[in-house]
């Protein structure tokens, strides 16, 4: 294998989401504002900027508002905010007689996007980070190696004095679901749009079971729904009921980004109280309004005489299987205790995403790092003698609360991030990397 090495950054970026976006403006801001310069590099390993891809429903709009961008709640001043990506683009007037502060999720992608590509020239797209190895003078760690692979499996190892992880979820898939997973008829929503069943269920009266009972698992529903209007659909989920999200005025103050001091400063297990008390903001809930046109369908259909989109509720997964008709699913009734079983022409996994605290490819310095405990300024805590600085975005829910993986707190996370890179910077001269070096070392 082969490794190309490139001159030194004093950040390099995991990741090119919103919350690494917004780290970028305020680097930005710190080096025009404040004449404090970062090197930056961010790596991402999508091919081009896409937030969300798999879901960008026709109709499916934001559920906070357009404030909580990428800077204003910052600095509503900046070049980068929303406002003025409408002003851009020549939309602001049309999108005021709009009356509302929720845009649509396909505009605000590309929001994101037009921000993105104003930082092209800091960004490599389709490369994977797949190991942060130590870099060590003496006894200490003074920088870190960051090993990317590309998409025609080229290796890349860059030197960064500071790194910022920000990865996202992953899908995640129940045990039970796991057996039929890899096959084509099954997806999660995270790949919904870009799955073939979108095409080849086409001319069809598709038997599709929809797993979950939170927003994506209703949005798919309904897009299921007008996609393929002769398509008999079981949505399947273990609550009671399809459940409202809270988004009321007090409850919404936890997604301040002043709640964060409140909540990082509490004891273990009255966090964990906490985010018990407020799941029903972000978790196995659906937005009122999506609520409402579910029912109304459902009614309709009453009224038609005709039961297209059948609720399972009180119904738990307990087997899984593929056969060459169709991906059976085995259901169990808690409440009626019945045992059912129907076959499907798809299954759509609505199932959500696992946040790691500490993603694998930093195993190779994990020796460092204490317990994976994040201090305020989410850096993670690390042993004497390692003098980089790491830092996590969007998987500090039980250390920084509910907001962590949401976009309330982006402006502010960013601006504290790049505040501690300044305030910690430490570079001996005697002991950086060559910033011209760049060699090919063959293993």
């Amino acid at each position: 294998m082969s490794y190309q090495i490139a001159p030194d950054y004093d950040v390099v970026g995991v990741g090119f989401g919103p919350s690494n976006l917004a780290l970028a403006i305020a680097l930005d801001d710190c080096r025009r504002q404040q004449r404090v310069s970062c090197r930056s590099l961010f790596v991402e390993r999508q091919p081009s900027f896409k937030w969300h891809g798999g879901m960008l429903l026709p109709g499916s709009n934001m559920q906070i508002s357009f404030l909580k961008d990428l800077v204003s709640l910052r600095d509503p001043t900046s070049p980068f905010t929303f406002i003025n990506y409408l002003h851009k683009s020549g939309r602001l007037l049309d999108f005021t007689n709009c009356k509302t502060f929720y845009p649509s999720r396909i505009e605000f992608n590309d929001y994101l996007r037009w921000v993105a590509d104003q930082f092209s020239a800091m960004v490599n797209y389709g490369e994977t980070v797949v190991a942060v190895e130590p870099v060590m003078a003496g006894q200490s760690v003074v920088a870190l190696r960051v090993v990317t692979q590309t998409g025609t499996g080229e290796a890349l190892s860059r030197i960064a004095r500071n790194l910022v992880v920000a990865v996202g979820g992953v899908p995640h898939v129940p045990p039970v679901l796991k057996p039929i997973a890899g096959d084509r008829r099954v997806v999660h929503t995270s790949g919904y749009l870009g799955s073939p069943l979108i095409t080849e269920l086409h001319g069809q009266a598709p038997r599709v079971a929809v797993i979950g009972g939170g927003q994506s698992a209703a949005e798919v529903t309904l897009d299921l729904s007008e996609r393929f209007p002769d398509a008999h659909i079981d949505l399947v989920f273990r609550g009671h009921a399809l459940k409202p999200s809270d988004s009321s005025p007090f409850v919404n103050e936890i997604f301040n980004p002043e709640y964060t001091d409140y909540f990082h400063s509490r004891e273990d297990a009255q966090r964990a109280s906490i985010i018990r008390s407020f799941r029903n903001t972000n978790y196995a809930v659906v937005d009122p309004d999506l609520l409402d046109q579910l029912y109304r369908l459902t009614y309709q259909q009453r009224v038609a005489g005709e039961r297209k989109l059948v609720l399972h509720p009180r119904s738990e997964i307990v087997g899984a299987g593929v056969t060459r008709d169709g991906i059976t699913i085995e259901l169990h009734n808690r409440d009626e205790d019945v045992l059912s079983r129907a076959s499907y022409d798809a299954v759509v996994i609505a199932t959500g995403y696992e946040r790691s605290p500490v993603p694998a490819f930093l195993d190779p310095i994990s020796r460092y790092i204490e317990a994976g405990a994040l201090d305020r300024d989410y850096r993670l805590q690390t042993v004497p003698g390692f003098r980089p600085q790491v830092y996590l975005q969007g998987c500090s829910e039980t250390s920084h609360g509910l907001s962590d993986t949401l976009l309330s707190v982006l402006p502010m996370r960013a601006q504290e991030i790049t505040a501690s890179l300044v305030a910690t910077a430490d570079r001996p001269r005697g002991q950086e990397h060559d910033p011209h070096m760049e060699e090919r070392v063959y293993s």
